[in-house]
């Protein structure tokens, strides 16, 4: 890569992307793109597994990602996420999932369906969703929770849902401008499962915490060379310059 990071000592990582056909709203591909670059960056091999929903999900990946999408194909995706038993068995076993709007919605216990009604999503996260009176539209900046380690996030939301969290889940962050979950916090984790409203992609615009899910994933990271990083921090500080934060 041109940076002269030593090799990595551990096995390499899998990347699995869930549902692509389905889940894809707003570029949230570029979470995959970004993981597997800061990844490749230190000399970690990387496989990327592209999931359709007529496929199977492989139970033996690293971490996981879901994207936003539409009410009924976000239904249609729960339903054959459900049968399938893959992703469930990956994140029991371990794994990282991350997981974005309408993904995020899925993995909790309950989300708001096509006409609100309530439907049953995946229960890997102690959440439920429902749908609000207002549309979250915009720009959103929130305070990660401090023991993440990971700096404050910048991200754009487009959805009616509003999210409230069980004992099993903490909030991932506060939010200082913006909607998120609709009760001051933004996005939920709990173990290596994490869940966020925020596109931009989410992962391009808070490389922090691309690298936490890695960390999750493959243990401590090196940290990179300035000039690899240099892209990543200008958009985020053009992104919360617009914001005025």
């Amino acid at each position: 890569m041109g940076y002269g990071y030593p090799g990595y000592a551990g096995r390499g990582l899998r990347l699995v992307w869930i549902y692509p056909d389905l889940l894809s709203t707003y570029g949230d591909r570029g979470n995959l793109l970004v993981l597997e670059r800061r990844a490749r960056l230190r000399g970690i091999p990387v496989d990327v597994t592209l999931v359709n929903s007529d496929q199977r999900v492989p139970p033996d990946g690293d971490i996981y990602l879901m994207g936003g999408g539409e009410d009924l194909p976000q239904i249609l995706a729960t339903r054959r996420l459900r049968a399938d038993g893959g992703l469930g068995a990956a994140v029991h076993r371990g794994a990282v999932l991350f997981a974005v709007c309408a993904g995020y919605q899925m993995i909790g216990r309950e989300f708001g369906g096509a006409e609100g009604q309530p439907m049953e999503g995946l229960g890997l996260l102690d959440i439920r969703s429902g749908r609000g009176e207002r549309r979250g539209v915009g720009e959103v900046v929130a305070d990660v929770d401090p023991a993440l380690n990971v700096p404050r996030l910048t991200g754009f939301e487009n959805h009616q849902g509003v999210t409230s969290l069980g004992p099993g889940a903490k909030p991932l962050a506060r939010v200082l401008t913006g909607v998120g979950n609709g009760d001051g916090t933004e996005g939920a984790y709990a173990g290596r499962v994490l869940g966020t409203y925020l596109h931009g992609p989410a992962l391009v615009r808070n490389p922090g915490l691309a690298d936490l899910l890695l960390t999750w994933a493959a243990g401590p990271l090196q940290p990179l060379v300035p000039a690899a990083e240099e892209l990543a921090l200008r958009l985020r500080g053009e992104r919360l310059a617009a914001v005025g934060s």
